[in-house]
């Protein structure tokens, strides 16, 4: 068989920086991490929620999904850890390879409630934001079984056929790991399309990346040679492909039905209260006011009279008396009484005149002090 072109595979599964050595594997998973993190974050800002969330939440989903990827890959293929010749504690080396995205998913989506449920965010918009980036992990991700010669399909002779030499097989085979890469930047590409034509809410999006994926995934998974378990004649990656693939396109159509739409508040407090109570029953009113001190038309007053009885600071009067000399303001009489000073005629009292103590002393015009105004307080 006569090879055209190939993809040469990495002499070593290592990238030396300096004296440190960083295994190839681990640096894909790195990388796709933080690309999931960042497209993440600003899929979420997007849809209205606060810039730094996604990050706190990825401290809880990453461990949990390295670890539930860790799980499946040991439990699926047990033979590799506990059969004869085998050493149980290989199965904690996972810079070896050998993990499974169905348990990535899972435990991302378990420790990923687990921290929204802290924050009091819901689960499905958060998924949403997430989505396309975790397709883009995946993509990066796969590149770390290049490293390791590893996820190979049947042989041939195509010129995009990769080299394996790795103690086992020798030759030139499809490379799947090339596909699913390509498959999952693709479905990236989908999610995002599709969210913003369809405005896709309450899970949907992360339920399109979920069947999009799982659709490529049967087929790829038909090309791989390595040991599988099967069952009815099909491997297991197949019928949890396709189990996965109508789960997520019967929910599809059932939240559509049920809560078309997106959510209109994806994380409480992100409109801008820093106490994160917005919209809550325990909201006194409006979070702010005038500057002049007068609230918005239709909303109520901020003004309130102070466990002893005083009004709010004093502030200017039309007429110049402070807020203090309306205190000691009396409604005058409905009949005012007559003042006689003498001989002097009689003159009522005007309806705006400010009554005195009927017991205080009459002050004579020689006892003011000094610069004092009639009619002055």
């Amino acid at each position: 068989m006569e090879i055209l072109a190939s993809i040469p595979s990495p002499s070593e599964s290592e990238i030396h920086l300096g004296p440190f050595p960083l295994r190839g594997y681990a640096l894909c998973i790195i990388v796709g991490v933080f690309l999931a993190i960042w497209l993440g974050g600003r899929r979420w800002v997007e849809r209205g929620g606060r810039p730094g969330t996604v990050a706190d939440i990825a401290v809880w989903a990453v461990p949990f999904g390295l670890v539930g990827a860790r799980i499946y890959h040991v439990v699926t293929d047990y033979q590799l850890y506990f059969g004869d010749g085998r050493d149980w504690v290989d199965a904690f080396q996972i810079w070896d390879g050998g993990i499974g995205i169905w348990g990535a998913i899972a435990g991302g989506a378990l420790g990923a409630w687990i921290a929204c449920r802290r924050r009091g965010i819901a689960l499905p918009p958060m998924a949403d934001a997430l989505a396309p980036g975790i397709a883009l992990a995946q993509a990066v991700g796969r590149w770390g079984n290049w490293f390791n010669q590893e996820l190979y399909g049947r042989s041939t002779d195509l010129p995009w056929a990769v080299e394996i030499d790795n103690g086992i097989d020798e030759g030139t085979f499809h490379p799947t790991f090339l596909y699913e890469s390509l498959w999952c930047l693709g479905v990236a590409v989908l999610v995002i399309w599709a969210d913003r034509r369809f405005r896709l809410g309450h899970g949907r999006a992360f339920a399109l990346y979920v069947a999009a994926y799982t659709a490529g995934r049967f087929w790829i998974e038909s090309l791989r040679i390595d040991e599988a378990h099967e069952f009815l004649g099909m491997r297991l990656n197949n019928w949890t492909s396709l189990v996965v693939f109508l789960a997520a396109v019967a929910y599809l159509v059932i939240s559509a039905l049920r809560r078309p739409g997106r959510e209109k508040l994806v994380e409480p407090g992100a409109d801008g209260d820093d106490d994160g109570d917005a919209g809550t029953v325990d909201d006194a009113g409006p979070a702010s006011d005038d500057v002049d001190g007068t609230t918005e038309p239709g909303k109520p007053s901020l003004e309130k009279e102070t466990a002893d009885g005083d009004g709010p600071a004093a502030d200017d009067r039309a007429d110049g008396r402070s807020a203090g000399d309306a205190d000691a303001e009396v409604t005058p009489d409905p009949e005012p009484t007559e003042r006689v000073a003498g001989d002097e005629p009689a003159e009522p009292v005007t309806a705006d005149a400010t009554t005195v103590d009927e017991k205080a002393e009459t002050v004579t015009a020689g006892d003011r002090p000094a610069g004092a105004e009639p009619g002055g307080r």
